[in-house]
This record gives C-alpha cells, structure tokens and sequence, in this order.
C-alpha cells in the first residue's frame, strides 16, 4: 500500500527538518516546502492526503495559501492543519474560515502532531468507503452528491471544503432532526481532535454565505438542524 502523502510548509529549515524527520519515522511520504507560492505548485504535483501549514510565513501567509489550496478542485478533500504561535480565538477562526480542519500551536510537540496527524489521516480513510457510493441527496433548493463531493444549485456545481460538505451532508441526512453541538463534533471532527468552541459555528456560516441559504437553523443552547 501507498504511504499516506504529507505536505509540510513552513518558513523555518529547523521544523521542516524536525517535523519532517518525525513524520518520515511513522511511515507517512513527506514533502516539504517554505512558502505558501511554492506550496501551492507542490500540492497540486503531489496531492497530499494532509497539508500542514504555517500561518505566519512571509509573501503568501497560511491563511492566503490554504483559501488558494481549497479553490483546487483536487484538493478539495485534502485534510490541512495549521500551525499557529497564536492562542486567540481569531486565529482559530480565520484558520477555520480559510477552509483548514484543525489547528496545532507552537512551540510543537511531536508527539502531539503525530497523534493529531493520525486521527485526521483515520476519519479520512474510515469515510473514503461512505463517501464513494454514489449517493445523490436531492433537497428543496439544492442536491448534494457524496460521489463527486459537489452541491448543485440552480445547475451550478458549488464545491466546500472537507468538513463542510461533511457538515452539510450529516445535518441534511435527517431533515428537521436537531443535531447537538456534540454530535457534531464527535461525527464530523471525531474525539481524537480537540477544535475550538466556535469551530461549528464558523463552518455553518460559511456554508450557508456560498450556498446563499437558510436552511440550516440554529437551535440556541443544542446544536443545529437542517430545516426541509
């Protein structure tokens, strides 16, 4: 079997060197650049299972490399973690909102990434198989295919990153069914991987700006549902 494929991108030679070589030891196929340009071009060469980005590089940040990143269509399932010095909230949700999945702080510890890297790689392989058969949700306003991991609205084929087509495709599973903020996190991020409290909050908004819908209804103090 292939090894899992891991784009590592950060502006300093020592974590490349150090994160790299750890990495390397669990088995993973690691690539390695320092600039959100140069990233670019290598992702979509390689396209990666996980990308981990820095946020604060020079030229092209994180941020601007990862919305880059999910604007290619093949990458649209790529899992992306960044790294980040910053503890407050809105690096956490300005890294969420560019379309990344989780977030490690620095100073790392490698032990912590590799367990973080392994639980992401996990629920990405465990949902490869639901993911591939071909089922077609046709709703009220739009029609969410799993196969191609596309919604179309008003024939416009309408692509989210990873977690929110994961998000959109649990709440409109069950119409009217009220999701707790609970399950949500233990579906869609797992309880492996430790998000920040307003991690759902940022993702429904996104999904609801691009796809220009109401649908989905917040149920104050439990979670979330997707109203038919």
């Amino acid at each position: 079997m292939e090894p899992q494929k891991i784009l590592l991108v950060d502006d300093e030679p020592d974590i490349l060197e150090f994160l790299g070589y750890n990495l390397r030891k669990e088995g993973y196929q690691v690539f390695t650049c320092n600039n959100g340009k140069d990233a670019l071009a290598k992702a979509k060469d390689v396209l990666p299972h996980l990308i981990i980005l820095d946020v604060m590089m020079p030229g092209m940040d994180g941020i601007e490399t990862c919305r880059e990143i999910r604007q290619i269509p093949d990458l649209q399932s790529a899992i992306i973690i960044f790294l980040t010095a910053r503890g407050e909230d809105y690096s956490q949700i300005a890294g969420f909102d560019a379309g990344a999945d989780d977030y490690v702080t620095k100073p790392i510890k490698p032990r912590v990434l590799v367990s973080r890297v392994k639980a992401l790689l996990r629920r990405y392989k465990d949902k490869e198989p639901e993911e591939l058969d071909g089922q077609v949700k046709t709703m009220r306003e739009f029609t969410i295919d799993r196969e191609k991991y596309i919604v179309i609205k008003e024939g416009a084929e309408i692509s989210l990153p990873r977690k929110e087509f994961e998000l959109l495709s649990l709440l409109a599973s069950k119409p009217n069914k009220v999701f707790t903020r609970e399950e949500i996190l233990a579906t869609i991020w797992g309880s492996d991987v430790i998000v920040g409290d307003r991690t759902i909050d940022v993702h429904v908004r996104k999904i609801r700006e691009k796809l220009n819908t109401m649908s989905i209804k917040t149920i104050k103090g439990v979670g979330y549902k997707f109203e038919s």
